[in-house]
């Protein structure tokens, strides 16, 4: 059976991964966004751990709502890059600035 700590560091390297990706990667906003999703997936591991280990649905419903507000923000994010990627040419992160009206 597993264990709560092995949820735990799972949930922990996810996290990790999430947090790297956007300290080392700081130029392309694709990987940007998916190290946003790691991150918000490692949260859900935890809620969905905590909750299977007290017994409460709780964190189970929360998971749900997490998910729909990452896929939103997923579609939003992109619908956002390919429009701007239309218009510039380059997704790079430091280009931004051009969005100022």
């Amino acid at each position: 059976m597993v264990s709560l700590t092995e949820f735990l560091i799972v949930a922990a390297m996810l996290f990790g991964l999430g947090v790297s990706g956007i300290v080392l990667n700081r130029k392309n906003l694709i990987v940007l966004l998916m190290s946003i999703e790691l991150i918000l997936l490692a949260v859900n591991t935890n809620f969905v751990a905590f909750s299977y280990f007290l017994g409460n649905v709780t964190g189970q419903v929360f998971v749900f709502f997490i998910l729909t507000v990452a896929a939103a923000e997923a579609a939003i994010g992109l619908a956002i890059l390919v429009v701007y990627y239309r218009s510039h040419q380059t997704i790079e992160v430091q280009d931004l600035d051009a969005l100022k009206g």
